[in-house]
C-alpha cells in the first residue's frame, strides 16, 4: 500500500511540474505575442490556471516529504507529551479542513461542468478544466494527511521519514 501512496504523490508532483512548464510556455508565448502580434488571447489566464494547478497538485507530495513550512517555535518549547498532543491536534484539524476543502472543490467542478461555466476572459475556457486540478490536489492532500495520521498511529510517520531524508541531504 505504501508504494501506491508514494506513486500517487509522485504522479501529482509530476503533474505539478508539468503545470509549471505550461505556465512558463504561456508566459513566453505571451511575451512573443506582444512583440510580434500573433493574436493569441487568453495566455494570462492559462498561466494563472497552470500556477494554481501546480500549487494544489504539489500539496500532497510536499507534505509527504516534510517540506511544508512549519512553525515550530511553540512546539519546541513544549514537553514531549505536549508535542504529541499538538501534533495529533494538527493532523486531525488538517484532515477535517482538507476534507471540507476537497468536498467543496469537487462540488465546484461538478457545478461548473453542469452549468457549462466558462471563464470571463476572451479564451472562454470551461472552468471545470482548471478546477479539476485544484480538486485533485485537495483530494491528494486529504489522502496524505490521513496517511500521515495512520503512519503516526502505527509508530511510523511522515515526520521521521522527512527527518531521515533531511539528514541525508545535509
Amino acid at each position: 500500500m505504501r508504494r501506491v501512496f508514494d506513486g500517487f504523490y509522485a504522479a501529482l508532483m509530476a503533474l505539478a511540474a508539468l503545470a509549471l512548464l505550461i505556465c512558463f510556455a504561456a508566459v513566453m508565448l505571451g511575451i512573443a505575442d506582444r512583440q510580434f502580434g500573433f493574436g493569441l488571447r487568453g495566455l494570462d489566464a492559462y498561466a494563472g490556471y497552470a500556477i494554481a494547478a501546480a500549487l494544489f497538485l504539489a500539496l500532497p507530495g510536499t507534505l509527504q516529504k516534510g517540506e511544508h513550512i512549519r512553525v515550530t517555535l511553540l512546539l519546541q518549547r513544549l514537553p514531549a507529551r505536549g508535542q504529541s498532543v499538538l501534533a495529533w491536534w494538527s493532523l486531525l484539524a488538517g484532515i477535517l479542513l482538507s476534507a471540507m476543502l476537497a468536498a467543496y472543490a469537487c462540488r465546484l467542478v461538478w457545478v461548473s461542468w453542469l452549468t457549462n461555466d466558462v471563464s470571463q476572459g476572451s479564451d472562454a475556457t470551461p472552468l471545470w478544466l482548471p478546477q479539476t486540478a485544484m480538486a485533485l490536489g485537495c483530494l491528494g492532500l486529504f489522502v496524505a494527511l490521513v496517511d500521515a495520521a495512520i503512519s503516526r498511529a502505527t509508530g511510523g510517520g511522515f515526520e521521521r521519514q522527512a527527518a531521515g531524508e533531511a539528514a541525508r541531504v545535509e
